[in-house]
């Protein structure tokens, strides 16, 4: 090998490391650069994905909400601008209400749903400057290349939630026959001052359909112009009885409502045109700030209903007389007044009604408080009362001719029999109110370990029979309206041989007949319901509280009578003359205590079970339901 071939290697190697450093340096620059184009990218999400946190956090702590008004897209808006991010067409911002759902995976996920405000969604997309990776990829795909990419970011965020207790007044009417029906149809006919004319199959239906009770309000704000989510004014807002029935026919036919159901509420909505406007507030208590997710509940669409037509009676200042039917007893008339509608719902905080039972805070049902007034035609009995003339007529002439002489002289005392001298009809009023309840106490150890405590009343009935103040009884006065109905009046008089003086009742014995009386109630203290359901579930089982032998007392009250019985005050009556007087009084009292207590006694069972019933009230028990959602602590988080 000659020498020249020896360093010819060399000579061509020249300048190869200087190749080798210049590709690693813009392999090293390329990889830097795009280092640097990927942190931008990273940085630009990381900002854009903190706008979105801010905003749904903001969305959910000012209690946003998606029904109009769009207050949850506000605020998050106001959010989202004070930290950078400017709403425009090319910057985006979607706010979506719902609520959030654990799957079988045990993943939460956010489900929308614009009527409820349990979490919100925020999205913010904006468009930022293509990478230069994803750049060179579009041009080896040969794949339009755009200067601009969309970045988005996603946030849900929910309120911690609070506890809340339910309690409930639970109807004890399950279905309706026709023997029912033909009740109802003109005792709320009578309550609206309409004309009420359902089916069987309307009003069982009405009694087995359940309606959402928050789905409902929504309604009601929209048909009385209340800001959606206001529920503080839409329960002090006052409006047609025809309004709310047809907020509650909107909801219910939605839900796939039968058609009874659907003509049966038109109907309604028709007889309670004159009705008497009413508020939501009085039948439903919402201790304040409590969240719109207390009101996520079910309540029986008849029982909503009957509330609006009590509630419409109350404010009526006409007092309703029922048909004949309702009773079905001849003579008798019937007046009928609500003095206080059902709170048949009661939602609020049980640490704040704990610390005041009965106070501001408290959450309290009743059922409604109902005065009853029914007048007894007393020629019903016209033959006892004729015997009863028959009787006394003679004795008390006898008792005249014998004291007649004493007037020659210069004084004597002469009688004036009266009988039923104040008219021939015999007064039976009945006040029941008969339950109530209230929370005293929870617990919330786990959502699986918890209790709710109330106390519940059964008031006593009121009964009362004489003659009664109708302008008095049937109002929410306290005033005394009851006075002994006279029935046999054997007055005497001073005369002299030209002339007699005043009148003194009851001189010669007589009997008058008044009953003021309770039928004794019951109180249970403290009952502690364990693991209640929560608010969002209907109570069942309810817890009854019962009380034994109230219409068993009833009737006893009424068909054992007592008169009040005024015995002779004449002096000059003596011996055999006042034996004689004495006996016939006794016997005609007997006789009038068999004839009027065969009167009132037949009058408990339509009452009771004709009347009270049909308008929500069991003299023998309440059925309380009790619902409980233990919350959590903190303040608003995001959850996805």
């Amino acid at each position: 090998m000659s020498p020249r071939m020896q360093f010819r290697g060399p000579a061509r190697q020249r300048g190869a490391i200087g190749l080798m450093a210049a590709g690693t340096l813009a392999l090293a620059l390329g990889f830097t650069l795009l280092v640097i184009d990927t942190g931008r990218l990273y940085m630009e999400q990381r900002k854009l994905q903190r706008v979105a946190d801010t905003a749904a956090l903001e969305a959910v702590s000012r209690d946003g909400n998606c029904k109009s008004g769009q207050s949850a897209t506000t605020y998050a808006t106001q959010s989202a601008t004070r930290n950078g991010f400017t709403v425009n067409t090319d910057n985006t911002l979607t706010v979506s209400c719902g609520t959030l759902q654990t799957g079988a995976d045990n993943l939460r996920a956010f489900v929308v749903d614009a009527t409820k405000t349990a979490a919100v969604q925020v999205i913010v997309s904006r468009p930022v400057t293509t990478s230069i990776a994803a750049g060179i990829g579009a041009l080896l795909s040969g794949a339009p290349v755009s200067l601009t990419t969309r970045l988005d970011a996603t946030a849900v965020a929910a309120e911690p939630k609070v506890t809340l207790a339910q309690l409930s007044i639970r109807s004890t009417l399950l279905s309706v026959d026709s023997a029912r029906s033909n009740l109802l149809n003109p005792l709320f006919s009578t309550l609206l001052g309409g004309n009420v004319n359902l089916t069987v199959g309307g009003w069982d239906g009405l009694v087995k359909t359940d309606i959402n009770l928050l789905k409902f309000m929504d309604q009601l704000a929209i048909e009385l112009g209340v800001s959606a989510g206001n529920y503080t004014a839409l329960l002090n807002t006052q409006g047609s009885v025809t309004k709310f029935i047809k907020a509650a026919a909107n909801v219910v036919n939605l839900n796939g409502a039968s058609a009874e159901v659907k003509t049966a509420l038109t109907n309604l909505q028709v007889a309670a045109t004159g009705a008497s406007p009413i508020k939501l507030g009085d039948l439903l208590t919402l201790q304040t700030g409590t969240q719109e997710a207390g009101l996520d509940a079910t309540v029986q669409l008849f029982q909503l209903i009957q509330g609006f037509v009590q509630l419409a009676n109350k404010n009526s200042a006409v007092n309703s007389t029922l048909p004949v039917n309702v009773l079905g007893l001849a003579g008798v008339t019937t007046h009928i007044k609500v003095i206080q509608p059902p709170q048949f719902s009661a939602v609020g905080d049980p640490a704040l009604a704990k610390v005041a039972p009965l106070g501001v805070n408290k959450i309290y049902v009743r059922t409604a408080q109902v005065r009853i007034l029914v007048s007894v035609d007393l020629s019903l009995i016209n033959s006892v009362l004729q015997l009863v003339n028959t009787l006394l007529t003679p004795v008390v002439g006898l008792v005249n001719t014998l004291l007649a002489p004493g007037c020659i002289l210069g004084s004597c005392t002469q009688t004036d029999l009266k009988i039923l001298p104040n008219g021939l009809n015999l007064d039976l009023g009945i006040e029941a109110g008969v339950g109530s309840s209230y929370v005293t106490d929870y617990s919330c150890a786990s959502p699986t370990n918890k209790s709710l405590t109330a106390t519940t009343n059964i008031s006593a009935l009121q009964v009362k029979v004489g003659q009664i103040d109708d302008a008095v009884w049937l109002s929410s006065s306290g005033a005394p309206s009851l006075s002994p109905l006279t029935l046999v009046d054997i007055g005497s008089k001073t005369c002299t041989l030209l002339n007699c003086g005043a009148r003194t009742p009851f001189g010669g014995g007589g009997s008058e007949i008044m009953i003021d009386s309770p039928i004794a109630g019951k109180t249970e203290s403290n009952y502690t319901f364990a693991n209640p359901h929560e608010i969002n579930v209907s109570p069942e089982p309810t817890h009854p509280v019962s009380v034994s032998g109230v219409v068993g007392s009833l009737k006893g009250t009424l068909g054992g009578l007592t008169l009040i019985q005024h015995t002779p005050t004449i002096g000059s009556l003596l011996g055999s003359l006042l034996s004689t007087l004495l006996s016939t009084l006794s016997q005609v009292v007997g006789l009038l205590i068999t004839a009027i207590s065969g009167l009132l006694a037949p009058l408990v069972d339509p009452i009771v079970d004709s009347l009270l019933v049909n308008l929500g009230i069991d003299v023998n028990k309440v059925d309380v339901g009790f619902n409980l959602t233990c919350g959590e602590k903190g303040k608003a988080y995001l959850v996805i």
